[in-house]
């Protein structure tokens, strides 16, 4: 289930929506930085009902949830499909982001938070191959789909699909609430408290540790949205990126495959200061290459960051806050996640407006995620104490 869920909210990712993004400017008479603009609104606004929400994975069942989502889903999907103007697109671009990368994430996160306690890391990363199988599948068959039909009748199709093919599934699979085996259960509550969205929101550790959970997803954004301007800028085929998403997922695949494991072995809180070195070469690799195959060595760099970011998004907050509240601290963690993929967007179509094209801005991205690496270090060593405190 978690799988299907994860390639479901594909269709609300940036990645995706970026697909259209040439001809949603067209259409409506936009500049990079008004759609990006615009983007990043709809974005927050998603984010601010999100982070008001989460607690329903933690007062009702799974089943009605994914039944809701994948409704809201489709609809965003089929307004935009039918869009006559501006204000229709952008409540279907809404829908897609709140309850694509919000709440299909949401279930799928949530609950195999609470349904794995030892093997946690295995279990996220096996589900998160949903998402890469999306990234690897979904962009070249909208493009081909466009292509052959329209861009419109393309997203109408993905409707469709959310209701006739995915929506069963799903149903079918969350028939039954799975619980964890209790001995882990009663073994996991002995080690880690679990606390409150509040008592989180006032542990200054918790945004300590954003500072490394959140750049695979401000940078990739930023780079996927904008992916049509680079490609006019550099003179290639807008093709390079639906097809550099395939080299992404492949390596991306074999990455969670070892993933998972490393994570369950060495824990979450020692593998999470390095993994943005990879994602820091790549920005530096598409930053001084501009030929096409930068592109491709950028998204293998990236798959490598963005499989390891995966597992951990899954298992560090129950094992750092516990499993009780997991639904509510997850909705403020999705809204947050949210709320940075709409500012990487945002900001750099503006920058790009002004004269500062987005392979200029990726190198600064780049040193970011190289000089958070002593920062990581130092906050998880403090929050490695602090459990070793509480289980002792």
């Amino acid at each position: 289930m978690g799988f299907l869920l994860m390639f479901s909210s594909s269709f609300g990712q940036t990645f995706f929506i970026a697909l259209s993004g040439s001809e949603i400017r067209q259409a409506y008479g936009l500049t990079s930085g008004e759609f990006g603009s615009l983007y990043m609104i709809l974005t927050l606004a998603s984010a601010l009902i999100l982070s008001q929400i989460g607690f329903v994975l933690d007062t009702y069942r799974l089943k009605i949830i994914i039944l809701l989502s994948v409704i809201f889903l489709a609809a965003g999907a089929f307004l935009i499909g039918i869009s006559p103007n501006i204000l229709t697109l952008f409540s279907g671009l809404f829908l897609l982001r709140l309850f694509g990368q919000g709440m299909m994430l949401q279930c799928a996160f949530t609950a195999l938070g609470r349904w794995f306690v030892r093997e946690r890391g295995r279990a996220v990363s096996l589900s998160a191959l949903g998402l890469n199988a999306g990234e690897a599948v979904l962009p070249i068959s909208f493009v081909a789909m466009s292509v052959a039909f329209d861009w419109r009748i393309a997203w109408v199709a993905i409707a469709g699909l959310l209701l006739v093919v995915a929506l069963p599934i799903l149903l079918s699979l969350s028939q039954t609430e799975r619980e964890p085996d209790h001995t882990e259960a009663i073994e996991n509550t002995a080690k880690t408290k679990s606390w409150s969205r509040g008592e989180v929101l006032r542990d200054p550790y918790f945004f300590l540790l954003l500072l490394g959970v959140l750049p695979p997803a401000v940078i990739s954004s930023s780079v996927f949205f904008h992916q049509s301007t680079m490609a006019e800028v550099r003179g290639w085929s807008e093709n390079v990126f639906a097809s550099s998403f395939t080299v992404y997922a492949c390596v991306a695949v074999l990455t969670l495959l070892i993933a998972g494991p490393i994570v369950d072995r060495f824990s979450t809180l020692k593998v999470l200061p390095l993994h943005l070195l990879p994602l820091s070469a790549g920005c530096w690799l598409l930053w001084t290459v501009d030929q096409a195959w930068s592109m491709y060595a950028f998204m293998a760099l990236y798959a490598l960051t963005d499989a390891f970011s995966l597992t951990m998004f899954g298992s560090l907050w129950p094992d750092v806050y516990g499993t009780r509240h997991l639904g509510a601290v997850r909705g403020v963690l999705t809204a947050i996640l949210a709320f940075a993929t709409a500012i990487g967007p945002g900001v750099s179509g503006l920058l790009i407006d002004y004269g500062i094209e987005l392979s200029t801005q990726v190198i600064f991205m780049g040193a970011y995620c190289v000089a958070v690496v002593p920062i990581l270090l130092m906050v998880t060593q403090q929050i490695r104490s602090r459990l070793s405190l509480v289980a002792g």
